[in-house]
């Protein structure tokens, strides 16, 4: 991780899974992060214990209430960070929060498909413009010229089951709500690297990786592939040498190239 130096980030959805590996693995770096802002919908709640204990060992960790589907949420969240980041930026915004409704065409619902893109598309959405003022100061306060995931990047959590040109593991399940919000996340994800190109920040779209969490299937019969360390310490690799260049790209954990 040596290419990889943040002094604050924000991770969506760091309670469990994905984004609590990303939290562990910035506390671990030879260089933490100043702030590691960690966002969760309930942060008093059972399923934040892991965070909880981890926040109350190290003060850089601060655990931002935070619900990406609530416009009022995402506000309040981006003026606490911009609060305790005092004059300087955000480095880093990793959109990780999202959801999955294991349903196949034919029992597909209205409800699940609004709520599904509400949190997997439209939340990303609200959370690049809420943040773009402290990403922009980020990138601006930054030596050199250029972008890096250093000076200031969005990160945007997608999947495979998003590629439109090969249809990931459709044998395995359908999840035509989760399809289709992350096809179109990929497409926010480009349209956010065109738009905000002009400030600094470069933006990329992750495939993490079939990892075993509870969304990914950890629990069933079928025990996906990849651990939630190798998944991060993988990204994080990627992210510490990703350049201009690949702005407005679809990666997986391994920095190869993820077919549209």
């Amino acid at each position: 991780m040596a290419g990889l130096h943040v002094r604050s980030v924000l991770v969506t959805g760091a309670n469990r899974g994905i984004g609590l590996g990303f939290v562990q693995h910035f506390l671990r770096m030879p260089n933490p992060p100043q702030w590691i802002f960690a966002g969760c919908r309930d942060p008093k709640g059972q399923r934040a214990q892991e965070l909880q204990n981890l926040a109350s060992k190290h003060p850089n960790i601060i655990i931002i209430p935070l619900e990406v589907s609530d416009p009022a949420s995402i506000k309040a969240a981006a003026a606490k960070v911009g609060e305790r980041l005092g004059g300087s930026g955000l480095n880093l915004l990793i959109n990780n929060a999202g959801i999955a409704k294991p349903c196949s065409l034919d029992n597909e619902t209205p409800e699940n498909m609004i709520q599904v893109y509400t949190t997997n598309t439209v939340g990303p959405m609200l959370m690049g413009q809420a943040f773009l003022p402290l990403l922009k100061k980020a990138a601006q306060g930054s030596p050199g010229s250029g972008l890096s995931c250093s000076k200031a990047a969005i990160i945007n959590m997608s999947s495979y089951a998003g590629s439109i040109e090969d249809m990931y593991v459709w044998e395995f399940g359908q999840v035509v709500s989760y399809r289709c919000s992350k096809a179109a996340l990929n497409m926010l994800s480009k349209c956010q690297s065109l738009a905000y190109k002009e400030h600094g920040i470069l933006c990329i779209t992750f495939h993490p990786g079939w990892v075993q969490t509870d969304m990914g299937g950890g629990g069933g019969s079928y025990k996906p592939p990849l651990t939630v360390d190798d998944s991060v310490q993988g990204m994080l690799k990627v992210l510490s040498s990703i350049s201009e260049k690949e702005t407005g790209t679809f990666l997986d954990w391994e920095g190869k190239v993820v077919p549209w």
